[in-house]
C-alpha cells in the first residue's frame, strides 16, 4: 500500500490545491471546523419546527427555521438548560444564544445553544404593528389597489386547511347559493411553521391559473399565535403580488391579520366569503322577477298616458273636422282681404280729394285764369313778354296770347307817347 502523504506535503491554502495535489476530506473538514470554531456566539431568532427531547442522551435536538423563507438550522442544547426555559412547543418563536459548530465526521453545521428564550406574544404583536406601518407606507393597503370581485366566477380558487371546517363552510354555502360553481382547492397548513410557504405557494399557483377568477384564503378561528402566520411579511407580499382578486376569510370578525388588509375583500368568516364570491340564485331570480314586474307596470303606465294623450288629440276640433282649420283660415283671409280693399279705397278717395283741391288752387293761381278774365300777354319775336310801352316800337309786330289761343298784332303810334296795338 502507498503511504498517505503527510500534511506537510499538502498545499497550505485552498487556492494552492490542484488536481494533482488535492486536499483529503479530513483536512477540509478540519479546516472548516477550525474556521467555524473561531466564530463568536450569536443570538438567533427563528421558529421551532422540531423539538426532540425523548432520547437517552443529555442533549436535546431542535430545528430552528426562518420565519420568512424556507431555511433552517439544527440546534443542540443540554436538556437541563432547556428545562429551565418556559414550556415550549413546536411553532413557537424563540431567540437562541448559540455558538456555531461543525461536525467533521458528517460534515454538518449546527448550533450549540446555551440559552433559549420564547418571544412573548406582546412583542410579536408589536413587531406586526411595525410591519403594518411599513407596508402601509408602501401603499399595499391602499383602496385604489383593491380589485372588484367578479359577479359570477366560473372557477373559484380555495386555499384552506386539510378537511377543515372553513373548507366545508365555503363549499356548502357557495353551492347552496349557486350549485354550478366550480372550485380549485389547495389544502395547506393553516398554522405552524409550514403555513407561510404553503399558503404563499398556493396563492402563486392559483394566480397563474387563467381559469381561476377569484381566490379565497379561508381559515377558522384560533388563538393569536395560530393566526400569526397570516401577518407574516412573506405571505402578505405574496398576496399583494397576486393579480387575481383575493378574498381573505381568516378567523372571526374580530381578528384582523395583515392578510385581511392587503386582500381585495375582507370577509368576516368563511361563510361570509362564500356569500360574497357567488350570488344567491334564488335571490337573483326573485330580483329578476321583481324587475320584470316593475318594468311591466312602468310600460303599462306609459301606454295609458299615451292613450289618454291620443284620445285628447282626437277630440280636438281640428281632428274631429279637419276642414275646420281650412275654413277658419279662409274666413280669416277673406276678412283681411276685405279690410285691405276698404283701407285702399278710402286712401284712394282721400288722395283724389286732395288732388282736386290742389288742381283748383293751381287753376286759381295760374296765368290761364287771368287770361280767361279777358287779359292778354304780348310777346316779341324772341319770346320776351312786353311789360311797358317803351319796350316796343311803332309798326313792330307782336304775338298776343289769350285764353282761347294766340294771334299777331302790330304797334301803331298813339297819343301821349302811348302806342296803339292793331290786330
Amino acid at each position: 500500500m502507498t503511504a498517505e502523504p503527510a500534511n506537510a506535503d499538502l498545499p497550505a491554502k485552498a487556492l494552492e490545491t490542484t488536481a494533482e495535489r488535492p486536499w483529503p476530506v479530513r483536512l477540509l473538514s478540519t479546516k472548516i471546523a477550525e474556521y467555524v470554531n473561531r466564530m463568536a456566539p450569536v443570538w438567533v431568532e427563528g421558529q421551532l419546527v422540531q423539538l426532540n427531547t425523548h432520547n437517552a442522551s443529555a442533549t436535546a435536538f431542535l430545528t430552528l427555521r426562518d420565519t420568512d423563507v424556507d431555511m433552517s438550522l439544527n440546534v443542540t442544547m443540554l436538556k437541563r438548560l432547556l428545562q429551565a426555559a418556559p414550556t415550549l412547543t413546536e411553532g413557537a418563536h424563540v431567540v437562541v444564544h448559540a455558538k456555531p459548530s461543525f461536525w467533521t465526521k458528517r460534515g454538518t453545521l449546527s448550533l450549540r445553544a446555551t440559552d433559549l428564550r420564547a418571544i412573548g406574544i406582546g412583542e410579536l404583536l408589536a413587531r406586526i404593528e411595525e410591519l403594518k406601518k411599513v407596508l402601509a407606507a408602501e401603499g399595499l393597503f391602499d383602496a385604489d389597489r383593491k380589485r372588484p370581485l367578479p359577479f359570477l366566477p366560473g372557477r373559484v380558487g380555495l386555499i384552506c386547511g386539510r378537511d377543515a371546517k372553513a373548507k366545508h363552510d365555503v363549499l356548502v354555502n357557495a353551492r347552496a347559493r349557486w350549485p354550478h360553481v366550480h372550485f380549485e382547492i389547495r389544502e395547506v397548513a393553516v398554522q405552524g411553521p409550514s403555513c407561510v410557504p404553503q399558503v404563499s405557494r398556493a396563492i402563486a399557483e392559483l394566480d397563474a391559473d387563467e381559469d381561476v377568477e377569484v381566490i379565497v384564503v379561508a381559515r377558522g378561528g384560533g388563538s393569536v399565535e395560530d393566526l400569526l402566520p397570516f401577518s407574516n411579511e412573506t405571505m402578505v407580499r405574496a398576496a399583494a403580488a397576486c393579480t387575481t382578486p383575493l378574498v381573505a376569510a381568516i378567523g372571526h370578525e374580530t381578528d384582523c391579520p395583515l392578510l385581511d388588509l392587503v386582500a381585495d375583500y375582507r370577509a368576516s368568516t368563511p361563510t361570509d366569503a362564500a356569500k360574497r364570491i357567488v350570488p344567491d340564485v334564488a335571490g337573483e331570480l326573485t330580483n329578476i322577477a321583481a324587475a320584470r314586474t316593475r318594468m311591466a307596470e312602468a310600460l303599462t303606465r306609459r301606454l295609458h298616458v299615451e292613450q289618454d294623450r291620443l284620445t285628447a288629440l282626437r277630440t280636438r276640433p281640428v281632428l274631429a273636422d279637419p276642414m275646420t282649420m281650412v275654413t277658419t283660415r279662409g274666413e280669416q283671409t277673406h276678412r283681411l282681404r276685405e279690410a285691405a280693399r276698404t283701407a285702399f279705397g278710402t286712401r284712394l278717395e282721400r288722395a283724389h280729394g286732395e288732388v282736386n283741391a290742389l288742381r283748383t288752387a293751381l287753376r286759381t293761381l295760374s296765368p290761364e285764369a287771368t287770361l280767361r278774365r279777358g287779359y292778354a300777354v304780348l310777346r316779341t319775336d324772341d319770346g320776351s313778354v312786353v311789360r311797358e310801352p317803351g319796350e316796343v316800337t311803332d309798326g313792330q309786330h307782336l304775338e298776343a296770347l289769350v285764353a282761347q289761343g294766340r294771334f299777331d298784332v302790330q304797334v301803331r303810334p298813339g297819343r301821349n307817347e302811348q302806342k296803339d296795338v292793331v290786330g
